[in-house]
């Protein structure tokens, strides 16, 4: 059940609980639905609820990864009101990777802790 009223109002006194479901397909793109659900309501049955498994085929509820607030969470998570459920992208590459890559561009001398030092400090300092 979508949600037709104002976004931060609690609907808890018609037996329902209102969630958000966010998903950004790609940088900078947000895609955020209020929904109306059952105060026993599960992730995976919010999601299938949203309509947001069939628009975004990409979505596989196999292998994504989920999380309320922030916290990861399995799709058989029961939610609270004002609950925020994240769909999470995979990685497209590791940050460990990312870093070695990018301080071996960069150097030693322009990457680090120890980038701006005072003139005629020692190293590190």
């Amino acid at each position: 059940m979508r949600l037709s009223n104002a976004p931060g109002r609690s609907t808890v006194s018609d037996g329902l609980i209102q969630v958000c479901l966010v998903y950004s397909a790609q940088a900078r793109e947000v895609l955020e639905l209020p929904l109306l659900v059952s105060p026993d309501c599960t992730v995976i049955q919010a999601l299938q609820t949203s309509g947001l498994l069939v628009q975004r085929p990409e979505i596989d509820p196999a292998t994504m990864t989920v999380g309320v607030w922030g916290r990861k969470v399995a799709l058989t998570h029961v939610l609270r009101d004002q609950d925020r459920i994240e769909i999470y992208r995979p990685l497209k590459v590791d940050p460990k990777v990312a870093r070695r890559e990018r301080f071996v561009r960069q150097g030693a001398r322009t990457a680090g802790l120890f980038t701006k030092k005072r003139p005629g400090a020692k190293a590190g300092y």
